[in-house]
């Protein structure tokens, strides 16, 4: 069996965790993935996803639905949707709106070394409780 390489550097076509309560979440995640740079640009009633503003693909890179196996949602144990952001400030926002929206703190925005020294990310929980972070690699501008 050959393969073909990725030719655009990704490596998922998408991510998604499951939710209760598609308005609910909507309002949430809307909130939240603003200061990444992410719109809700589907809306379905079992699901809504989450792109940039500039996304031109054919399957948006973040989902949040209703699990289709029609059983409750539950977030995984050592399961993390993990954001890429380009600034720190962006990370700060993150962590801030996830808080005014009903998220839960599970690590404060930071530097976390152990990592790498410019590894400057935020953790929370959604309404769900699934885990989400926003991360900047870069260095402090």
């Amino acid at each position: 069996m050959t393969t073909q390489p990725l030719t655009d550097g990704s490596v998922f076509s998408h991510v998604t965790v499951g939710t209760a309560d598609i308005p609910k979440a909507a309002r949430f995640y809307d909130a939240v993935l603003a200061p990444l740079g992410l719109i809700r640009n589907k809306t379905h009633k079992v699901a809504i996803g989450y792109a940039p503003g500039d996304f031109a693909g054919i399957n948006e890179p973040f989902w949040v639905l209703r699990p289709y196996d029609r059983k409750a949602a539950s977030a995984g144990n050592g399961s993390m949707v993990a954001f890429t952001v380009s600034s720190r400030a962006a990370v700060d926002a993150f962590h801030a709106a996830a808080l005014a929206n009903g998220g839960t703190a599970e690590g404060a925005p930071g530097l976390r070394a152990h990592y790498h020294p410019n590894y400057y990310g935020a953790y929370v929980r959604d309404l769900d409780g699934n885990k989400l972070c926003a991360v900047c690699h870069v260095p402090e501008s």
